[in-house]
């Protein structure tokens, strides 16, 4: 099938996209500022507090590939106005909240509203021009960087001047506005599949799989590495996703094409995607901490949570700056370079980052973020190119949503390994564990090599030799789609 002629300027379509990824961005980091405040603020324990934050990512995960299905079937803009919906009412039950439950639902009921991004990315390949396609999705994909760096300043300043509770009403402000734009501004695109019926079970049984494997990650240092609640979770996921596999193979219209999953281009760009995501979190966990730890601790810049964001701001920042540059170096060497690239400049970063610890310098962390989020800026623009030129134009969506899906696994597998590494190599602060400073440089070396892992793979991507650096999103030869199809 054939793109759709854009009906809308360029620009203006692009800026609402990456609008859209901002706010959602700024959702994932809203709660940051108050995690030491929620068991006061909603009456309970700081185990169950903890589940406001896992919430949102549970409900992501298993809402994010049926989102980017769903866009395939019935139209990109329909799902993404429709997943701003759980976002805008997830944000007014929060602001509304007293008490962990309805907290946890609305944070959960926010998480069903990520699909946006991959959605977004999505739609751009219908409705924007060929030539300025590789620097819209660059764009769009930096804009979980910018929402992430504004998100977090803002969150802190609006917590510590304010009531918790505008932070959520700012939220649904920002949805609703850009649901608004959505509607009035931006045209509708392919809608591809709207006769196929929908993979409810294959939806089912993915989701389980990703809610035991996601809370036996995330919960498992509460919980125990060892005990038998979080080895069954993972045994249970590995179960669950072999069955999952069987019936997607055997279904017609499957929720994620197995087939098209399983082409080397597809398979290398999601395995690399899970270490870019792994090695672009890693930092998340330490920069943060390295900045407010006490001086006393010698390597600790006892810097304010606002003064830590605005420290932190600038390097998602970056990735914006530098979206339009790794576009340019995808038309002229092609996508796998880019993601090449990018993953060994995010594990310079973490080499920079090394030696400065201990050195009573903010400047010194922010020079390794700055390189880091530039490496992340190269590397995310490049995933979903690799991903849509692999593809068939039916099945964008689904396809860059599972995507998607695999970088936060990433991240996710990301936090506990380094959460590991920090509880075991601890100092006695005060009476108070606190992560050594080798522990700190444990996880620096773990992001390093994990980044440089993520080049190898990268490099050793098989291009599909039909594609030209000048047509990085090109529609895969019709042979191949019905094969996909048979």
């Amino acid at each position: 099938m054939g793109r759709t002629q854009p009906t809308a300027r360029t620009g203006g379509v692009v800026g609402i996209l990456a609008f859209a990824g901002i706010v959602a961005a700024i959702t994932q980091t809203l709660v940051v500022p108050l995690i030491a405040e929620l068991p006061k603020l909603l009456d309970t324990s700081a185990s169950n507090a903890s589940w406001v934050i896992t919430a949102t990512l549970l409900a992501a995960a298993v809402a994010t590939p049926v989102a980017g299905r769903l866009g395939d079937m019935f139209g990109k803009r329909r799902m993404l106005l429709a997943s701003l919906a759980p976002l805008v009412l997830g944000s007014v039950v929060c602001a509304l909240s007293s008490s962990v439950v309805p907290m946890i639902v609305g944070r959960g009921l926010q998480g069903l509203g990520m699909g946006v991004v991959p959605l977004g990315i999505s739609l751009l390949r219908d409705v924007v021009p060929a030539e300025k396609l590789g620097s819209s999705i660059a764009i769009m994909s930096a804009s979980m960087g910018v929402g992430g760096a504004l998100g977090l300043p803002f969150a802190a300043a609006i917590a510590e001047n304010s009531s918790w509770r505008v932070l959520f009403w700012v939220v649904a402000a920002l949805a609703l506005a850009v649901g608004a734009c959505i509607w009035f501004l931006v045209p509708g695109g392919e809608q591809t599949g709207a006769s196929r019926g929908f993979d409810f079970l294959g939806a089912v049984g993915l989701g389980v799989a990703l809610v035991c494997l996601l809370l036996g990650v995330s919960k498992g240092a509460d919980w125990g590495w060892g005990s038998g609640t979080t080895l069954g979770l993972l045994i249970a996921a590995v179960v669950a996703l072999l069955v999952w596999g069987w019936w997607e193979l055997r279904v017609s219209e499957p929720l994620v094409d197995l087939r098209v999953t399983a082409r080397p281009q597809v398979l290398m760009t999601n395995a690399a995607s899970i270490l870019v995501g792994f090695a672009m979190y890693a930092q998340s966990l330490v920069v943060p901490q390295l900045l407010q730890l006490p001086e006393a601790t010698g390597y600790g810049l006892g810097q304010s949570m606002l003064a830590m964001g605005l420290w932190m701001a600038p390097a998602g920042l970056m990735m914006m700056v530098m979206s339009p540059l790794g576009a340019k170096l995808s038309a002229a060497k092609g996508p796998k370079v880019t993601l090449a690239f990018g993953a060994l400049v995010i594990s310079l970063g973490y080499g920079l980052g090394l030696p400065v610890i201990g050195t009573d310098s903010p400047w010194s962390l922010l020079l390794m973020t700055l390189v880091c989020n530039t490496g992340v800026g190269f590397a995310y623009g490049a995933m979903p190119a690799l991903i849509m030129s692999a593809v068939p134009q039916s099945e964008t969506a689904s396809a860059n949503s599972f995507n998607t899906l695999m970088r936060s696994i990433g991240s996710s597998v990301s936090a506990a390994v380094i959460g590991v590494v920090m509880a075991q190599m601890t100092t006695d602060f005060g009476g108070y564990a606190l992560p050594s400073e080798s522990g700190f440089r444990a996880a620096m070396l773990i992001g390093c090599g994990v980044g440089l892992l993520a080049a190898v793979l990268a490099a050793f991507i098989p291009v599909r030799a039909a594609a030209k650096p000048d047509s990085l999103l090109a529609e895969p030869q019709a042979p191949e789609v019905t094969e996909a199809k048979a």
